[in-house]
């Protein structure tokens, strides 16, 4: 049985703390690995390691640091199929989905490259009598991330990425269900020529999370996950005084207008839901048809093109529509929601619940789900189910249908298909989602932008990667400086004024 450890000071580690928890292969069902969870002391030699690493790391010049990451993206271009082969073998998401992943990450890593510019700071000269006044961007020393099993290789990314860049040291607690990939990263990084010990990734469970909110060397926390947790770090990183941005769940509603091309709108609606088996923060997950023609035809297109789904383990081939769920608990989750959404009286119009796969009896497969007629009141609206679920609500008029995602406590992305451009615009203005598509369904920003809900999906003032990136990872100090002109007036006891 493969042992996986810990990354720390450049080199592999072996887990000492004697505890070990299963890597299974969701296509099988099988164990293939079981990774360490590491123990206090593991994670503050990690950290005390960072500490030191970062002292060099910081006084290296920021173009220098970002021919790192320059090199970084060439091998990660390199590595992109062998990354992408390990990233499906324990996340189960198909090869060009699992391609896609790293390459959201490699974008930041490639934005990463600007870091020299997106470090300088402002200087007014002559802010005063013979006064000059300058501000710089300093490295926080010590940041860390935790980050979710969905993306195993993006998210690592567009935290580790930035922070590095900026002079900080990064312990990364990647999800201990697919942990071969952030260390493969790590691996790349030191090969990229970051110095051994500014990125660590330290594998564990909550008490690897508590130690990480706790530890006074660490500044700052990212996180991604569900919002209880993302409110449990934001709130005791917070208590101990570091900067966190946490981001949680989400409940992503496509609104669907009369005017709408129905085609493009049912195409999009089946990829942004049962793409990588719905287990996306950005999965548009309720699909609001404004008026009954309009919901009529929409459920006449989309059943087939659920029922036509292609789901398979991702050997079978790049037409393979979606893969396993993470993990047999996942399965049991998801298919208890859609039982819920039975009891409570949505019209289940494609069952998936219980397909099965020749060869692959024992994988975590769930077909695609199809709801209609689901209303506000129900568990399967409320809830974030994270599988191939689509529910549809139905809307008398456009306020009817804006007032969902309004009313929602999620806040993570959001879209409209129509072919109005001033219901368009008013759509993206009053709606309080923090990512909005209009006639695009996964309104990801690209690394220049940044990424962040709103609501109980975000918790934090800053965003991830883009400029938000960099002002998270950095402090802002500022110098006002004079120097003697020869000119002798004595102290001064006023608080100075400019005159």
């Amino acid at each position: 049985m493969q042992k996986i450890g810990h990354f720390i000071d450049g080199k592999h580690v072996e887990g000492t703390s004697g505890r070990y928890t299963d890597v299974y292969n969701p296509a099988t069902g099988e164990v293939q690995a079981q990774v360490a969870l590491a123990s206090q002391a593991e994670m503050d030699a990690a950290v005390a390691n960072a500490a030191e690493a970062q002292l060099g790391w910081a006084a290296t010049n920021p173009q220098r640091r970002a021919r790192v990451m320059m090199k970084f993206v060439d091998l990660l271009n390199r590595d992109m199929d062998k990354l992408a082969e390990a990233l499906s073998r324990e996340h189960g998401k198909t090869l060009p989905d699992a391609k896609g992943d790293i390459i959201r990450g490699l974008e930041v890593a490639e934005f990463c490259i600007g870091a020299p510019h997106l470090l300088k700071g402002e200087y007014t000269e002559g802010a005063g009598p013979g006064i000059d006044m300058y501000s710089m961007r300093q490295p926080l020393g010590v940041v860390a991330g935790i980050t979710p099993f969905n993306f195993p290789a993006m998210i690592p990314m567009w935290k580790f990425c930035p922070a590095i860049s900026c002079g900080n040291a990064f312990i990364l607690k990647p999800s201990e269900r697919d942990p071969s990939v952030p260390i493969m990263l790590a691996e790349l990084m030191i090969e990229a020529g970051l110095p051994a010990g500014v990125l660590n990734v330290v594998n564990g469970d909550k008490s690897a999370v508590d130690a990480i909110c706790d530890d006074e060397t660490i500044q700052a926390v990212g996180f991604v996950g569900s919002t209880p947790i993302a409110q449990y770090v934001y709130s005791r990183a917070t208590a101990n005084g570091k900067r966190a941005q946490c981001f949680g769940g989400a409940k992503n509603h496509m609104i669907i207008m009369p005017d709408a091309d129905l085609d493009q709108a049912a195409d999009a609606l089946v990829g942004a839901g049962y793409g990588a088996a719905g287990e996306r923060c950005m999965a548009v997950s309720v699909a609001v048809p404004v008026g009954e023609t309009t919901a009529n035809a929409l459920i006449e297109k989309l059943a087939p093109k659920v029922e036509a789904l292609k789901i398979g383990p991702y050997t079978a081939g790049n037409d393979v529509d979606f893969g396993p769920l993470v993990t047999k608990e996942a399965l049991g989750r998801v298919r208890g929601l859609v039982d819920q959404g039975v009891r409570e009286g949505a019209n289940l119009v494609v069952d998936g619940r219980d397909f099965s796969m020749q060869g692959y009896e024992n994988g975590f497969f769930m077909g695609g789900c199809l709801f209609d007629n689901v209303t506000k009141d129900m568990d399967i609206y409320k809830t974030e189910i994270f599988g191939p679920v689509l529910s549809v609500v139905r809307a008398e008029s456009y306020e009817e249908a804006l007032d969902l995602p309004l009313s929602h406590e999620y806040g993570n992305g959001t879209a409209i298909f129509t072919r109005d451009g001033d219901t368009a615009r008013d759509f993206a203005s009053r709606i309080n989602i923090g990512m909005v598509g209009i006639n695009v369904p996964i309104p990801v920003p690209l690394a220049y932008h940044t990424f962040g809900g709103w609501k109980k999906s975000g918790f934090g003032d800053l965003n991830q990667h883009g400029p938000d990136g960099f002002k998270f990872y950095t402090r802002t100090k500022t110098v006002t400086s004079r120097w003697p002109s020869g000119l002798k007036d004595g102290a001064e006891f006023v608080i100075p004024t400019m005159k």
